[in-house]
């Protein structure tokens, strides 16, 4: 605090001796001290702190201030009858004020750049009180001009504290004092602004009243007026000196803070004394501090100074004392046309209007080219402000009896004739672009009157030119209709052209009206006009071709309502000759768009279009037909005539074709008998084979159109029983492939959806009901034959499962994952699982879970909810065999004729068992990064009366096991893994791991030489007596699919383990589709 005191300054008349009436000043802390006895705690204050009153009232400048529900006159008025009751408690309150307002409470210790303070923190309220704060300084000064002021003490000590404080190298103290020095300072230039006013006033009367002759000379009045005079000019004086103060204590230090929000404010402000009082401030220097800081590193403050610029060149008076400054920065303001920051180069070119609406010498011809190729901008404001200055330099006419004169004529002879000349040589001159549309828009705020003279625009096109007239080139022409047919673009469609803009605002109702009005009158003049344009320019195939774009920007409906039909007869008159006139692309193509916008069915006028549309397709056809005939009966011999006949003829249609359903017409037949006799003979012309491609890809396309359109015919009949057939034939060559391609469709659906409508699906919305439906469809082709189907249907299941729990939520755990939705579809495949393998399932869901995850019950977990209740109904009893049952089941009495297998057997199948699990790493393996187990066992602890039946399989086929344990094609079902596991980790800790070492010791080390996975018997596999009954039972359906058992000898490859992502990656067998 001491170091900011001595910031502080003296400040005093130069030059003038003090009053000799008035007593000498004190400094504000020496009146502190001498005064201290007098301050009470009054005005709710204890030690110098802010207190409320009872009802919790705001009491103090900053929190009066800051909520802003008083009046600022009022809490100013408040304050000044405090200060006058005792000014030095009122002066602390207001010195407090500006502390306060800094954010300092008085006990912190703040960082030097902490921004964290109220004139810079977010928000309305904050917002609110910048506002309140400027308004408050302003208002205090205004009510003080009279008395207080001058009293060489309030003043005196604001100014000294705001000094100090803006020297402080806390960017708190300094900015707010900055801000309110500034706007101290702007507040006293109006009183000085103010005085001298009243100066010149009562100096006149003064010398009216001294040059009245000695007897009407009222001497009174003159000592009074010489009085006020001399008061009026001490006051002045006064004012004088604290703008000085401020200026130079405050102003010259800071317009080069550091900071760029000091130095916005410093401009700010000074642009407003200068215009405010340019008697005194407008002058070199302080223009010069502007000038400068134009090339500030800060966008923002480079911003300030051309806003500060501009409100002084709006005034054309200010321009004289402006001279000198435009000479020396001129071409700092040019090249600021071009700043990174787009604001400040939309305002940079507003101010270069400004000059040259000022004064049309101040810039040269070099300046203004600088300023038109911005009309080519890709950012719209900026267009648009080179759009103005071009209007002002290009399209402003001054010569006021001119204008008078040529606003009678009309047409080519109007005002605007020679403007849209001009306009054109413009556009034909630009050598860095070629965008009509960029450049309509950029002039279409400053020159629509010019840009919507349609009617001067064809009498230019139409019309021969007057004597004396120079006639326009066949360039101009073009570049005239290529700017008409702009125009009306941005008429009808009311939007910038496509790359400016962000995209199709919503227009106001008098936009739309304007829109409306617009598109109608271009509709009445245009139906008139543009046959005839097209008959004056059918040969040129670049006017056609612009030319035709018109139609599409009608309204239709005029042709009806306004009875002009002879006027589309005369157009769809023209358009056929230009068909038959020209092969161009670009000209077929638009002849073949406007013939499908005029057939538009929402019209009156379809009829009528299509009929003539109808006539000449058949006319060519038949030509076409003929052509193709001559062409291929002279063969080899064909001449170059008989080729262009079938060329252009079939140029012509194949432009149709893309836009009009020309399948009636037959057109692939003729376009097969070339490509073949092309593909035969070697002899068919390129371009013409290119042609025949092309319509016949057309035509495919069309009759796909018919299919998609879901009209019923025999060809979604067809179409139908094609993806039945290959459905079945899929499933009957492999069902887990099947399967997976199943939910790889679903999966692809439901990604598409997310795509479009984002992470958080309406669950009830038709979309996600559509998927489902599918899924609910796809279901069924799994049939009733839950046996057959069980490995597909859980593969199905566990590659559903990975896909929902696929990718994290970036948000956190808290969050359901993005494809979590997807567990709803996946339950409308949960019916078609056995109950046993619901469970497994089930805990194969569980990993992905995590306790959280469990207990959440809001709306967006109600597919995992779902997903979850619709595994655990009948799913409770998972050591339950697939060959078991009821006892009236054929299963149960299979194994009822069976007998009881002996002890040894069993004892054989617990070594086997627990030695297969001896070298497995114990670990369990998160599903993200499954790996294959280095030897797993699929066999379940099933009854003895089943064990006894696989030992006498086992004795009638010796070898078997053998066979299938050291078979590395085959591969453990992910089934019997599952199982497995939930079994191992039961029994694990009773296990006797030593027991029977010995005897799996050769198998394991035989499988691992081997490098393959060892296989162990599915669940699944039963002896050959179930198999058969199995087989019995299910001879209505399909043939049983069941996993080969190790008591058959011809077996086939077992189905890959997809829990594993080993087998995943090694599994070739598939379509070649990623795994999720």
């Amino acid at each position: 605090e001491e170091a900011e005191v001595k910031g502080k300054r003296k400040r005093g008349r130069p030059g003038r001796p003090p009053s000799a009436t008035k007593k000498p000043r004190k400094s504000p802390a020496d009146k502190g001290r001498s005064e201290s006895g007098a301050r009470g705690a009054s005005r709710g204050r204890a030690n110098g702190h802010p207190q409320q009153n009872g009802e919790g009232d705001p009491v103090t400048l900053f929190e009066v201030v800051k909520l802003g529900k008083s009046a600022m006159q009022s809490v100013v008025d408040d304050w000044i009858e405090s200060y006058k009751q005792d000014r030095d408690i009122a002066l602390l309150d207001l010195i407090n004020f500006f502390i306060q307002c800094s954010g300092c409470r008085g006990t912190e210790r703040w960082k030097r750049d902490s921004g964290d303070y109220p004139l810079t923190m977010p928000g309305p309220q904050w917002k609110k009180f910048r506002s309140n704060f400027c308004e408050f300084i302003g208002v205090l000064i205004r009510q003080c001009q009279y008395s207080i002021i001058y009293d060489e003490y309030m003043m005196d000590t604001v100014i000294s504290l705001l000094t100090g404080l803006s020297d402080s190298q806390v960017r708190a103290f300094r900015h707010t004092s900055t801000l309110a020095a500034m706007k101290l300072m702007t507040a006293l230039v109006n009183v000085a602004l103010n005085l001298s006013i009243h100066q010149d006033n009562t100096q006149r009367q003064y010398e009216a009243e001294r040059n009245k002759m000695i007897g009407k000379r009222a001497n009174e009045r003159l000592e009074l007026l010489l009085q006020k005079r001399k008061e009026l000019q001490e006051n002045q004086d006064e004012i004088e000196n604290m703008m000085n103060s401020i200026f130079k204590g405050i102003f010259v230090h800071r317009y080069r803070d550091a900071i760029a929000e000091i130095r916005a404010v410093c401009i700010e402000e000074i642009g407003v004394w200068m215009k405010m009082y340019s008697d005194a401030f407008l002058n070199d220097s302080y223009l010069k501090y502007v000038g400068w800081t134009l090339h500030d590193r800060q966008g923002e403050v480079r911003l300030k100074c051309l806003k500060a610029l501009q409100s002084l060149y709006t005034n054309r008076e200010l321009f004289p004392k402006l001279e000198l400054f435009t000479n020396r920065f001129k071409d700092r303001i040019v090249s600021m046309t071009l700043d990174k920051e787009y604001d400040v180069a939309v305002e940079a070119i507003r101010l270069v209007t400004l000059i040259l609406h000022g004064s049309e010498e101040a810039l040269s011809n070099e300046d203004c080219e600088n300023v038109y190729h911005l009309v080519y901008s890709a950012h719209r404001p900026v267009a648009v402000a080179a759009g103005e200055f071009l209007h002002k330099k290009l399209f402003s006419r001054h010569d006021p009896q001119a204008e008078e004169a040529l606003a009678k004529r009309r047409g080519r002879n109007s005002p605007n004739g020679n403007l849209i000349r001009m306009l054109v040589l413009f556009f034909l001159e630009s050598e860095l672009h070629e965008h009509a549309a960029y450049l309509v828009d950029s002039l279409w705020e400053s020159s629509q009157e010019l840009l919507k003279d349609w009617e001067c625009m064809t009498e230019l096109l139409l019309e021969e030119p007057v004597q004396g007239e120079e006639a326009m080139s066949d360039r101009q022409e073009s570049a005239l209709i290529e700017l008409m047919v702009c125009t009306i673009r941005q008429a009808a469609e009311a939007h910038p052209p496509v790359g400016r803009g962000t995209g199709k605002r919503v227009l106001t109702a008098k936009e739309r009206k304007t829109q409306i009005d617009d598109r109608n009158k271009l509709t009445e003049h245009f139906i008139i006009a543009l046959p005839m344009l097209l008959s004056k320019y059918s040969a040129d195939a670049e006017k056609v071709a612009n030319l035709l774009q018109i139609p599409q920007y009608f309204d239709l409906e005029i042709y009806s309502t306004g009875r002009m039909e002879k006027h589309l007869d005369a157009l769809l008159k023209q358009i056929k000759f230009v068909v038959e006139k020209h092969v161009e692309s670009d000209v077929l193509e638009a002849c073949s768009k406007t013939y499908s916008i005029l057939c538009s069915e929402e019209y009156t006028i379809q009829n009528r279009v299509d009929i003539a549309h109808s006539q000449l397709i058949d006319e060519f056809v038949d030509r076409f037909n003929h052509s193709v005939e001559d062409l291929l009966q002279e063969g080899e011999e064909a001449d170059d005539d008989d080729i262009y006949n079938v060329l252009s003829t079939l140029k012509r249609l194949t432009s149709f074709h893309n836009a009009h359903d020309l399948t009636k017409w037959d057109l692939f037949s003729n376009c097969y008998r070339l490509l073949r006799t092309g593909i035969e003979h070697g002899a068919m012309p390129e371009q013409i084979v290119v042609q025949a491609l092309q319509c016949s890809h057309y035509s495919i396309l069309w009759q796909l159109v018919k299919i998609t359109e879901g009209s019923p015919s025999k060809y979604y009949n067809d179409y139908g029983d094609i993806i039945k057939e290959t459905l079945s034939k899929t499933r009957q060559i492999d069902k887990i492939q099947c399967a997976k391609t199943l939910i790889l469709s679903l999966q692809q659906l439901f990604n598409e959806l997310v795509q479009e409508q984002g992470p958080n699906l309406d669950r009830t919305s038709a979309h996600v009901s559509g998927i489902k439906e599918l899924a609910r469809r796809f279901a069924l082709t799994f049939g009733l034959d839950q046996i057959k189907t069980r490995e597909a249907v859980a593969t199905l299941h566990k590659d559903g499962i990975e896909f929902a729990f696929k990718y994290q939520n970036q948000k956190g755990q808290d969050y359901p994952p993005p494809n979590l939705a997807f567990l709803e579809v996946l339950s409308e495949f949960s019916s078609k699982l056995l109950r046993q393998d619901k469970k497994t399932v089930h805990s194969y869901l569980e990993k992905f879970l995590t306790e959280q995850m469990m207990e959440r019950r809001e709306d967006v977990w109600l597919p995992l909810i779902s997903y979850r209740n619709s595994l655990v109904t009948g799913g409770e009893d998972d050591r339950m065999s697939v060959n078991s049952g009821s006892s009236s089941s054929k299963a149960s009495s299979v194994r009822n004729k069976k007998g009881r297998p002996p002890l040894h057997k069993k004892r054989v199948e617990d070594e086997s068992l627990e030695g297969s699990w001896l070298n497995r790493n114990e670990s369990i393996h998160t599903p993200g990064t499954l790996q294959a187990p280095q030897l797993t066992s699929t066999v379940l602890r099933e009854n003895t009366r089943q064990i006894g039946e696989q030992i006498q399989e086992h004795e009638s086929e010796q070898g078997s096991e053998q066979d299938f344990l050291h078979n590395p094609q085959m591969q453990i079902s992910w089934l019997g893994q599952q199982k497995l596991e939930d079994l191992n980790r039961k029994d694990r800790t009773g296990m006797n791991y030593m027991k029977g070492r010995t005897g799996v010791r050769h198998a394991v080390r035989g499988l691992m030489e081997d490098d393959a996975e060892p296989i162990f018997e599915d669940v699944m596999m039963s002896s050959r007596g179930q198999l058969e009954d199995m087989n019995e039972e299910f001879e209505d359906t399909m043939v049983i699919d069941l996993p080969p058992s190790r008591n058959r000898r011809e077996r086939a490859e077992l189905r890959p383990d997809f829990f594993d992502s080993a087998a995943i990656i090694e599994d070739d067998s598939g379509f070649g589709m990623p795994m999720f």
